[in-house]
C-alpha cells in the first residue's frame, strides 16, 4: 500500500503551527497537520492570554487554540491527532511516520507512513518543569513572565531560577507584583554580571539562595486549584520552610522539540532549528547574491523544501503572537517554493 502523499505537511499544532496552516490551506495546499502529543502547543497550559491581538478581556488558551484549528479546518486543512515519531528528509518526496498512541509510543500505536513534497516544522519548545506541579501546572505555577504576570498585580510572588531568564523575569513582574522572592539551588547566580546589577537594592525583590522547591502548597478541594505558597528545602542543611506567595514562575530554560529532525536540518548546538535567515547572520561576509538568496526564503532551513516556525527556532520572544507571524512566513514562503518546482 502506498503511502498517503500531500503538498505540505506541517508538524505542530501550536500558534506557529496552526497559523501556517491557516495560511497554507488559504493558498490551496491542503495541509495536512500533526498536532502531536499535545494538541495546541503550551498555550493549553495558559489559563487566561491577555496579551494576543483582538481579545481586548483576554482569552483562555485552549480556546485560543481550539478557534485556530477550527479556522484552519474551515479553510481545508486536515488536522490529525497523530505523532510524528520519525521523519526523512534526505529526498524528496519526504516520508514521515506517525503514531496514533496519545504519549507518541510507535510501539504501542498504529504506525502510519506519509509523504509529502514539503515540510514545515512547527513543533516548538517544551518549558523546563521542576517537577512538583502536580495541577498546579497552568494554575499558579506558569513559565512565561509575559504572558501571565498581569494576573498577580499586587500580590506576592516567586521565581526559580539563575541565569539572565530568571533575573529579567524577576525584575519585569517587578511591575505587577508586590513583592518577588528569587529562589535558585546554589549561592550565586549564574546570570551575567550586568544583569546581576540590576537586582541590587531593588525594594521589591528579596532572595532564597541554596534553596530548591520540594512541594507546591495550596487548595485543590473547591474549583480551580488555588496556589498559597512552597515549601522550600536548603541544599545546605536539608531544612525545611514555607514561602507563602500566589505564583510561582519558573525561568530555568526551554528545550526545543527538535530531536526527529537530528542530523537532517542545520542546528545550533542546543537544538534550535538553524533557519535561512539565521545561517545568512553567520555568512554575512559572504557576497551580497549570496545574502539575498539566503534571505528570499527566510524560514527556509539548510534542506530545501523544509521550512521552521515558532519556538523551535525561537531562542528569545517565545511568545504566541510571534509564532504565529512566522508561521505566517512560513507558510508563505513554503506556497512560493512549491510554486517554482511546478514552472
Amino acid at each position: 500500500m502506498s503511502a498517503a502523499h500531500s503538498a505540505v505537511i506541517i508538524i505542530g499544532s501550536g500558534s506557529a503551527g496552526l497559523t501556517a496552516a491557516i495560511y497554507a490551506s488559504r493558498a490551496n495546499l491542503a495541509p495536512l497537520v500533526f498536532e502531536g502529543k499535545e494538541p495546541g502547543g503550551q498555550l493549553t497550559l495558559t489559563t487566561t492570554v491577555d496579551n494576543f491581538p483582538g481579545f481586548p478581556d483576554g482569552i483562555d488558551g485552549p480556546e485560543l487554540m481550539d478557534r485556530m484549528r477550527k479556522q484552519a479546518q474551515r479553510f481545508g486543512a486536515d488536522t490529525r491527532w497523530e505523532t510524528v515519531f520519525e521523519v526523512d528528509l534526505s529526498k524528496r518526496p519526504f516520508t514521515v511516520k506517525t503514531t496514533d498512541d496519545p504519549s507518541g509510543d510507535p510501539s504501542s500505536g498504529e504506525i502510519r507512513t506519509y509523504t509529502a513534497d514539503s515540510v514545515i516544522i512547527a513543533t516548538g519548545a517544551a518549558a523546563r518543569w521542576l517537577g512538583v506541579e502536580g495541577p498546579y501546572r497552568g494554575n499558579g505555577v506558569t513559565t512565561c513572565a509575559t504572558c501571565d504576570g498581569a494576573l498577580y498585580k499586587g500580590k506576592e510572588i516567586a521565581v526559580v531560577g539563575g541565569g539572565d531568564s530568571a533575573i529579567e523575569e524577576a525584575t519585569f513582574l517587578t511591575r505587577f507584583a508586590t513583592k518577588v522572592t528569587l529562589i535558585h539551588r546554589r549561592e550565586e547566580y549564574r546570570a551575567s554580571k550586568i544583569m546581576q546589577e540590576r537586582l541590587k537594592d531593588h525594594p521589591k525583590i528579596e532572595y532564597a539562595f541554596n534553596s530548591v522547591v520540594e512541594e507546591i502548597l495550596g487548595d485543590t478541594s473547591d474549583g480551580p486549584p488555588s496556589l498559597q505558597g512552597v515549601r522550600l528545602r536548603s541544599t545546605v542543611d536539608d531544612s525545611r520552610r514555607d514561602l507563602k506567595i500566589a505564583g510561582l514562575f519558573l525561568a530555568i530554560g526551554h528545550d526545543p522539540n527538535s530531536a526527529i529532525f537530528k542530523g537532517q536540518v542545520a542546528m545550533t548546538p542546543s537544538g534550535y532549528v538553524l533557519t535561512r535567515t539565521a545561517l545568512a547572520w553567520q555568512e554575512s561576509g559572504a557576497p551580497e547574491g549570496l545574502l539575498e538568496k539566503l534571505l528570499d526564503y527566510g524560514t527556509a532551513t539548510s534542506v530545501e523544501g523544509v521550512f521552521a516556525c515558532g519556538d523551535v527556532v525561537d531562542t528569545h520572544y517565545r511568545q504566541a503572537i510571534t509564532a504565529a507571524g512566522s508561521g505566517c512566513s512560513a507558510a508563505m514562503d513554503c506556497e512560493k517554493w512549491l510554486e517554482t518546482q511546478h514552472r
